[in-house]
């Protein structure tokens, strides 16, 4: 299967980069579109672009081909890239970071990403990495996985989904996205069955989340980034959830504004300054065209600083 993901906010990304940027690192690389749309745009850009996994690094490497002596891709997680670029004392003017899963991801069935097709309970974005989610669906304790469920998918009925996992389970491990979609479903009331996502897209959610340690990686992204960004340069976050996007929101405010004096203090005395200023007030969201024509841009939201 080809690579097919439609970049979200695409425009407005573009309409936000700093001037004229040199260099500039993409560590959600995907198929390479928003990195392309960049490296178009100015032609004296280099880029380095991240992914851990093998199918969109090949598949950007196709899309990136008539840039073939600007930009160089590198299979890792952020949490070893970020450490390896800071190594090699890169400074970049533009870092991009689009979280949570692509859209080729949930479409290729044998990922086991998606809940609406049939497909192994996998969900690993590094095929190479060495739990999965069958792993954690057939070997977390019932607290472990209640806990889990709550916490990264923030499912109200977490312990009855944990619970039947549970008891299902002991006679039939779960192999499949459908049986785990199946036993979640049989957990949740009929009532509360019918919204505007499915009733299991909390649970994978949240399993998906623990497979590939989304939140560390964020975590780890957001611990770096200031290292790798030279003055004037811009970081650009896009989430799709509560969960991404307020650490997101937190950092960036911290660092606007790291005081650390009481309240009551008429003057700072901690003499921290501000290490940046954001770019827009408020988080950049999909126009009502975009979000018609790509269902994933619905939930996007866009937040970037620049670096003082």
């Amino acid at each position: 299967m080809s690579f097919e993901h439609t970049p979200v906010l695409l425009n407005e990304i573009l309409s936000l980069l700093p001037k004229a940027p040199r260099v500039f690192i993409d560590f959600t690389l995907g198929g390479g579109n928003h990195s392309a749309a960049i490296l178009n745009k100015y032609p004296r850009s280099y880029l380095y672009g991240i992914d851990r996994d093998p199918n969109a690094l090949s598949a950007a490497t196709k899309r990136l081909e008539p840039y073939s002596n600007r930009f160089e891709t590198r299979h890792s997680a952020i949490s070893k890239a970020t450490t390896q670029l800071i190594d090699e004392g890169i400074q970049a003017d533009f870092i991009l970071a689009d979280l949570g899963v692509s859209s080729h991801q949930i479409d290729q069935q044998d990922r086991g990403f998606s809940l609406r097709q049939d497909g192994p309970l996998d969900m690993r974005m590094n095929p190479n990495d060495p739990e999965s989610a069958a792993d954690i669906v057939n070997n977390y304790s019932e607290r472990e996985l209640a806990e889990l469920i709550r916490n990264y998918g923030e499912e109200r009925f977490a312990s009855r989904i944990a619970k039947n996992i549970v008891t299902q389970r002991k006679d039939n491990p779960f192999k499949t996205t459908l049986d785990l979609t199946e036993c979640v479903i049989k957990s949740i009331p009929m009532k509360f069955q019918f919204g505007n996502i499915h009733a299991a897209t909390k649970t994978f959610q949240a399993i998906r989340i623990q497979v590939n340690k989304e939140l560390d990686e964020l975590n780890c992204l957001l611990e770096n980034a200031l290292s790798l960004l030279s003055s004037g340069g811009r970081l650009a976050v896009i989430s799709f959830h509560s969960l991404e996007d307020r650490p997101v929101k937190q950092a960036f405010k911290r660092w606007e504004n790291p005081c650390t004096c009481p309240k009551e203090f008429p003057i700072c005395t901690c003499n921290l300054k501000a290490m940046v200023k954001p770019v827009t007030k408020k988080p950049v969201t999909a126009t009502q065209r975009e979000k018609e024509n790509n269902v994933r841009a619905r939930s996007a939201k866009l937040r970037i600083v620049e670096k003082l």
